[in-house]
């Protein structure tokens, strides 16, 4: 442990390095003293970077090549940007007390339906990628239509959805791998603007519309008031069930993006691994970066903190070299300590257990 150590300390003493871990902890600094939620996940992250700065070789370096930048911090952001988009369309969800278990399958359907589009019926990419989105939005206000029409728990629409959405994706490519090789939709998930990956544009764009949506006009009053009280906002003229059906459908929205990503930076439309599993890290984002499974409070920032620390996890153990029999174990139990620093009574807990502060 101790050559390991010596190792990699000296090649993680870079600029980037060091501007990216103080920044990290400046942020956190800052957001802890405004008590804002956000502080927890951003000071786990740093938790992980440092950790990194010093057992992972090279973990900060970061190289130019044709105008482009390359190196672990940036392929965070582009690998990350799969979970970032589902979770960004989840924390809308359930912010009104709904859930979206189908979003990993998806993610499948709209890469399949893209590639399956420009091979099979020689469309362009772009209206393919259009098709695919209006696809995936579909799928998400049917799940909608479902839980506010029929009045179905969204966790037993969502989860036949999950099933039923990746049994159409291994249809339309007779359940085998699709490859591309159209240089425009690849563009997608390898291109580069202004230095870095397009997928981050694409979250930037995602992520300033919902923002604005929500925090620049009564829509995000009205989502907090469902998530409170769903009763009491519709006595008060709140027209939650056509709320709840549009943020369905912009779930399904992010999900499909997800999956053009996807699709794009692999090269291929796998109906069966892309987007597996997704929607946990997507859940977990969400509720790393503050936002109450019970509905009410939601935090957009907060969940793309969380899928970054998500992210910057599985990318340490990969460089640990973690075997991937035992990757949950780790992976869980920096999930749980996360959410428990999200919880104010644990953190109560732990102060009355130090002697910090007396129990009421």
């Amino acid at each position: 442990m101790l050559e390991k150590i010596t190792e990699a300390a000296p090649t993680n003493a870079n600029l980037t390095g060091i501007a990216i871990l103080l920044f990290t902890g400046c942020a956190g600094a800052l957001l802890l003293l405004r008590g804002r939620r956000e502080a927890w996940p951003l000071l786990g992250l740093l938790a992980l970077l440092l950790f990194n700065s010093v057992l992972s070789k090279n973990f900060f370096s970061i190289v130019e090549r044709d105008g482009a930048y390359y190196g672990t911090p940036i392929n965070l952001l582009n690998q990350g940007s799969e979970v970032m988009l589902l979770a960004i369309g989840l924390t809308l969800v359930i912010a009104v007390r709904g859930i979206d278990l189908s979003v990993g399958s998806v993610m499948a359907l709209s890469g399949a339906t893209c590639v399956i589009l420009m091979k099979e019926a020689h469309c362009g990419p772009l209206l393919a990628a259009l098709l695919s989105l209006a696809v995936a939005g579909g799928v998400g206000l049917f799940n909608g239509a479902l839980v506010t029409a029929l009045n179905i728990q969204p966790i037993i629409v969502t989860l036949i959805s999950m099933v039923g959405v990746r049994g159409v994706a291994m249809l339309i490519t007779r359940a085998e791998p699709v490859t591309h090789t159209d240089a425009t939709f690849a563009f997608i998930g390898n291109g580069h603007i202004g230095g870095l990956p397009f997928s981050m544009v694409l979250v930037a764009a995602v992520f300033v519309v919902a923002a604005l949506l929500c925090r620049r006009t009564a829509l995000g009053l009205f989502m907090e008031a469902i998530g409170d009280n769903e009763r009491a906002s519709r006595l008060a003229g709140v027209d939650d069930r056509r709320i709840k059906l549009w943020l369905y459908g912009f779930s399904g929205l992010c999900a499909g993006i997800a999956g053009l990503v996807a699709a794009s930076y692999i090269s291929t439309a796998d109906p069966d691994r892309v987007g597996r599993l997704r929607e946990l890290d997507a859940i977990f984002a969400a509720v790393i970066g503050g936002t109450a499974l019970t509905g009410g409070r939601f935090y957009l920032g907060g969940t793309l903190i969380g899928a970054l620390l998500i992210q910057t996890l599985s990318t340490t153990m990969y460089i640990q070299h973690v075997p991937s029999e035992i990757e949950p174990m780790p992976k869980a139990g920096v999930m749980l300590l996360s959410c428990l620093l999200v919880s104010e009574e644990s953190r109560r807990r732990l102060l009355e257990l130090l002697g910090l502060k007396r129990g009421q």
